[in-house]
């Protein structure tokens, strides 16, 4: 999850001093930083017949969302029109800005019945199993 948007000092001064000592002469502290504050937290949850993908994004539209499955990977991006944010903050800890992750679905799922619904800040995409490669579980008798 890497994205071009550069990081200033800024986003460490609400640190205060274990915000600068992190900072100073660490070469991958914004590095750091910029992953934690551009990944979306996600649940991924298993019921009998799908996968939710439950990602956190409180503040965001859903028409900025793009969802993908190509070669059995599932990218989840949001992409935000950049052009009318003419906002100065005094201080901001969080940003809407654009983001992706992925996910690697191992031939598991219907790829052709994927639905996604945005509610109350987070974005659960509904994958439904395959039952053909879908095998359940096996108990395993401790001797």
């Amino acid at each position: 999850m890497y994205t071009n948007q550069p990081i200033n000092d800024q986003h460490f001064k609400h640190c205060g001093f274990w915000g600068r000592k992190f900072r100073e002469g660490n070469p991958w502290a914004h590095k750091l930083h910029q992953f934690m504050s551009d990944r979306k937290a996600v649940n991924i949850e298993e019921t009998d017949t799908a996968y939710i993908v439950a990602l956190y994004a409180a503040g965001l539209k859903k028409e900025h969302f793009k969802i993908s499955i190509n070669e059995e990977v599932l990218t989840i991006k949001y992409a935000p029109n950049e052009s009318g944010n003419s906002a100065q903050y005094i201080y901001q800890e969080y940003q809407a800005g654009p983001f992706e992750r992925s996910f690697k679905l191992n031939n598991k799922v219907l790829t052709d019945t994927v639905s996604a619904v945005y509610e109350e800040g987070v974005l659960k995409v509904t994958l439904n199993k395959n039952p053909e490669t879908t095998k359940p579980a096996q108990e395993v008798t401790v001797l």
